[in-house]
């Protein structure tokens, strides 16, 4: 399965941006692997009295541009190549939307639907005590993932802040707004995916209001895409959701506001009552819809199903859903991909709005925060836009080019090569 490994996937995406740049070996080499990483245990008293120990890591991939920023995922099947891969994505992430940053992303090994609230805090404050010397506004700075929280955020700063005997808010984004948090952090991903789909629309001559959208994936992103499609592009018709139990369907349109309350109360969104049949994962895919947002987990695209997808345009709200054999066949058949580290770019820029806000301890209001997403979004678009058509390649590939030159601008500037 190493065709699947998501960092090797990551480093091939990077190599074909790289041949297509003309990048020396030395730079070539250096972004190809992680500039740090730390590998850690962390024990942990569970409620039940005994001791469980618990795997973390964080990578540090590249911070040419800026400290590294990026998620932290609870999850149990974990694996550092995953982080890796997450944690050059985000570079690649920052560097399109054009913020001074660099790409980091953490994990613990660990199954958070199996453990208590008590529990989840100590595991959450365990990490810090493990990692935090390398985190700070000016290294390194985590947010919310898989399976993490504004709460396990809270909790990760204020022990941060125990270490440090001083007040740090901007050392983790993503957190409660009471607690320095930003307006507009907790749509941002979905939001700044909906402002790309309109941009796409625009381009290709069609009306998102009238189009039919599906997504696969119904947590954070995946329900926020689900109304925010609906609310800002003004319209459309969502015929399909599907979660990790499974999907839901009704040509006629199912109301998304509804579905999120059943999911919410139910934990799935099979049985909801204005579904007309239950579909799979895999048929969610290939649906013909007009707009098609994979919200999920990485690699459900692949060469065995690209060629059933029928979605005019697919919107990667999830991190690496579509392998490099499948972007081929996707291209080839004309299906508009507007690639991961582009679509769902919105969250880490609103992180990057609340760690400027937490720095100079001002705050802004949510219209100002959604517009300057919409400013970023759409000028980040347009940038990779135009190189898909310079370079006549697809829109992955002209969203690495306009990223790792300006990674390797930076890291040129600086003497590293």
């Amino acid at each position: 399965m190493d065709r699947l490994n998501p960092f090797k996937i990551a480093q091939e995406q990077l190599d074909r941006a790289a041949e297509l740049l003309g990048l020396d070996e030395a730079t070539h080499s250096i972004l190809r692997e992680p500039r740090m990483e730390y590998h850690f245990t962390i024990p942990v008293r569970m409620d039940s009295g005994e001791t469980k120990v618990f795997k973390g890591f964080r990578v540090q991939y590249n911070n040419a541009r800026g400290p590294c920023k990026g998620g932290l995922r609870f999850h149990p099947e974990e694996t550092i190549d995953t982080v890796r891969a997450l944690a050059a994505w985000m570079t690649w992430k920052t560097a399109v939307v054009d913020i001074p940053l660099g790409g980091g992303k953490g994990g613990i090994i660990c199954n958070p639907k199996e453990m208590s609230q008590s529990e989840l805090e100590r595991v959450s404050r365990g990490y810090i005590r493990q990692v935090g010397r390398f985190l700070g506004v000016t290294k390194d700075v985590p947010a919310p993932d898989v399976y993490t929280t504004p709460q396990i955020m809270a909790w990760m700063m204020d022990e941060y802040e125990i270490i440090m005997g001083e007040k740090h808010p901007g050392v983790i984004t993503g957190k409660p707004i009471q607690l320095g948090g930003s307006q507009g952090r907790g749509d941002a991903t979905a939001r700044g995916g909906i402002y790309t789909v309109r941009e796409a629309c625009k381009l290709l001559g069609s009306n998102p209001a009238k189009a039919t959208y599906a997504i696969q994936g119904f947590g954070n992103a995946g329900q926020f895409a689900a109304t925010l499609h609906h609310d800002v592009l003004g319209g459309g018709t969502l015929v399909a959701v599907s979660d990790s139990r499974g999907g839901i369907y009704n040509k006629d349109g199912l109301n998304p506001h509804k579905l999120i309350d059943w999911k919410l109360k139910n934990k799935q969104v099979k049985g909801f009552p204005d579904a007309k049949k239950d579909i799979t994962n895999e048929e969610l895919l290939e649906l013909p819809v007009d707009v098609l947002y994979p919200a999920a987990l990485e690699n459900v695209i692949t060469k065995d199903n690209a060629g059933k997808i029928k979605a005019k345009i697919s919107c990667e709200l999830a991190n690496g859903p579509t392998t490099p054999e499948a972007d081929k066949i996707l291209s080839k058949n004309g299906v508009f991909v507007i690639p991961d580290f582009l679509a769902n770019a919105g969250g880490v820029t609103v992180s990057y709005f609340e760690q400027v806000q937490n720095t100079y301890n001002f705050y802004w209001t949510l219209e100002d925060v959604q517009h300057m997403l919409d400013q970023k979004m759409t000028n980040a678009f347009k940038a990779v836009y135009e190189m898909h058509k310079e370079k006549n390649v697809d829109m992955r590939t002209a969203a690495y080019l306009v990223a790792i030159q300006r990674v390797v601008d930076a890291m040129k500037l600086r003497g590293w090569v």
